[in-house]
């Protein structure tokens, strides 16, 4: 029998994206919501999962009331304020919530190879993050590079001071711990996203281009499955794909 979701947020690019890739890989989208619509109780009636690819601002309430109802949820809206993301961390307490900026299987690789990369290159290698949208992405950076820049921040126990977002004028030197982040807007692309490390005498660049959101929302429905069965908790792309306890062994 296919498994029952309500996908909030079905007229947007993701939704609509989602909508086809369900056909025919277990997924029902038993219920649909516009951003916007009114949300009670009864949307859920039937659900098993809940989808939100809608607007920052409607994510904790879609939230809030599956996680009265027990409902999983797998969230794909990105752009939320400090307040909104402290609320759906908090009820992840109560239900399983898979949250990602990206459900792409390659971008969720390049996260885990970006960790790797950043932990093992010193401080002789500077770190700069380029992302590419389409000309109507709302907000910038990305939800992907942001989650970039939070891999590479750990990574380098670094804090938000040493992050700068575009440059200009007479800026002066590059600081050695500083990280460049640089969204670009225009025409109808997908998504690219660029890690450098530059250090002296070379330059390692991890690059993920995205041609279909296709890669999107097979990736969502995949989460959809994964997390029916899981205990309640907050969840990333790399828990669906397992790559979430892989270590890598550094020798000193």
């Amino acid at each position: 029998m296919p498994l029952s979701i309500l996908l909030n947020g079905y007229k947007g690019r993701m939704g609509q994206a989602i909508l086809v890739a369900s056909h025919g890989v277990g997924v029902d989208i038993a219920r649909r919501l516009d951003t916007g619509d009114a949300l009670d109780a009864s949307a859920f009636a039937g659900v098993k999962v809940a989808v939100d690819f809608s607007s920052h601002e409607a994510t904790a309430p879609l939230v809030r009331l599956a996680a009265a109802q027990k409902i999983p949820v797998v969230v794909g809206t990105t752009g939320h304020t400090p307040a909104e993301r402290k609320e759906i961390t908090a009820l992840a307490k109560k239900i399983p919530i898979v949250w990602a900026g990206n459900y792409s299987v390659g971008v969720t690789l390049l996260n885990f190879l970006v960790q790797r990369a950043a932990s093992i290159l010193n401080s002789g290698y500077n770190v700069e993050i380029l992302e590419m949208h389409h000309r109507d992405k709302k907000d910038a950076p990305s939800g992907t590079a942001e989650k970039l820049l939070e891999i590479v921040r750990e990574a380098r126990k670094l804090s938000t001071d040493s992050v700068v977002h575009g440059r200009h004028g007479l800026v002066g030197a590059r600081p050695v711990d500083q990280i460049g982040v640089h969204a670009l807007r225009g025409g109808d692309v997908v998504g690219d996203h660029t890690v450098i490390f530059a250090g002296n005498g070379e330059r390692l660049e991890l690059t993920h281009k995205a041609s279909s959101r296709a890669i999107f929302a097979s990736g969502a429905l995949l989460a959809v499955q994964w997390v029916v069965q899981r205990p309640p908790g907050l969840y990333g792309m790399d828990d669906v794909l397992g790559l979430a306890d892989t270590k890598l062994k550094i020798k000193k």
